[in-house]
């Protein structure tokens, strides 16, 4: 599914991304991260491997939320939900984060710190299924 321009237009303001995963009992788990776009998929770096990824390893099932900056027709802030499914690749996390970390925090700033840039880390890329949310990108076209 290709990502609609309005959704790379959010992705562009930075926004601080909520990353649901299914947990091994089924529940959800939630984590704040920065995301990218890269093609049709969206992409989230890791140095560890972490709940996140491990979850995404049991079950690729994922939902994505960001705030947009914009707010709709009535008035509301508008927000993407990305639903889709995610798989989890070795290596290029801190080439990544370092360039998110410019977006995210500003220009000069260099991440991940020393101690962590010769890791793989590992990447996170997130094919949609569909959009929900307040905005263009919804079908309920709020």
């Amino acid at each position: 599914m290709q990502i609609p321009d309005a959704v790379r237009t959010v992705v562009d303001t930075a926004p601080f991304a909520h990353l649901t995963t299914l947990n091994a009992d089924g529940g959800p788990q939630v984590t704040i991260v920065w995301v990218d776009i890269e093609g049709d998929e969206f992409m989230i770096g890791h140095m560890g491997d972490r709940r996140k990824t491990k979850n995404v390893r049991h079950d690729p099932r994922v939902a994505l939320s960001m705030l947009a900056t914009t707010l709709s027709p009535t008035g509301l802030r508008e927000y993407v939900v990305v639903y889709g499914r995610a798989r989890v690749t070795e290596g290029g996390a801190a080439p990544l984060l370092q360039k998110l970390a410019r977006r995210y925090l500003g220009p000069n700033v260099e991440f991940p710190p020393p101690a962590y840039r010769n890791q793989p880390g590992f990447i996170t890329r997130i094919t949609p299924e569909r959009f929900g949310g307040v905005g263009v990108w919804s079908p309920a076209k709020h």
